[in-house]
């Protein structure tokens, strides 16, 4: 990773859920942020919205989150995002680094694969995400990943995220498995409260660090 950017914190990686109101959905962030998570990734299903993008990257700013953006380059470019996160058919990786720039942070997805990853981590990019580690509401088609996938690719010098079906529950198999950030959508959103919620994440990851 280029030194001259932020490193990747250990923690809680909060994605946005899908069509959810502007307001209610900035509502929620805030309680995140309060909470405390080490990325934010704004991911809204089918199309991105670019106010709500720029409105959640002025709050993350202040709270000195990263944002990262799904899929969309083009739109991490426009708002000046923190990052983008790549699917595999989301675009090159070297493509996003030349837009934008040696201090983005660039993720992808490696679903349950140790080649792919290989690969990817011989790039200029920043966490490879793996999944899903648990049945997933978000996707329920998504492929499945065990859990000593995550161990093995610790090989790769890079912050090892899961992703799919995190719960309170079953987030510290998936941390002791060797993830440094647990992906979360539905787990956190749908919590009657959201702040509290992302502080348990929080302290179940420093309990994995050691601190």
């Amino acid at each position: 990773m280029n030194l001259s950017r932020s490193a990747v914190k250990p923690g809680l990686y909060a994605i946005t859920p899908s069509a959810w109101s502007a307001d209610a959905l900035l509502s929620a962030v805030d309680a995140l942020l309060d909470g405390g998570i080490s990325l934010l990734q704004y991911r809204d299903k089918p199309k991105a919205r670019p106010e709500l993008a720029q409105a959640l990257l002025e709050r993350c700013r202040a709270s000195a989150t990263p944002l990262i953006i799904n899929d969309d380059i083009e739109l991490a470019v426009t708002i000046g995002a923190d990052g983008v996160h790549l699917g595999r058919d989301d675009g090159d990786p070297a493509h996003a680094r030349s837009l934008l720039g040696p201090r983005a942070l660039i993720g992808v997805s490696c679903y349950n694969d140790l080649e792919r990853a290989r690969h990817l981590a011989a790039a200029d990019i920043d966490y490879l995400a793996f999944g899903a580690v648990f049945s997933s509401p978000t996707k329920p088609a998504a492929v499945t990943c065990s859990l000593d996938v995550l161990n093995q690719a610790r090989q790769f010098g890079l912050p090892v995220v899961a992703i799919g079906g995190l719960t309170t529950a079953n987030a510290a198999r998936a941390l002791a498995a060797g993830a440094d950030l647990v992906a979360v959508i539905t787990d956190l959103f749908d919590s009657s409260n959201i702040r509290q919620q992302a502080e348990t994440y929080r302290n179940l990851s420093a309990a994995n660090q050691g601190g």
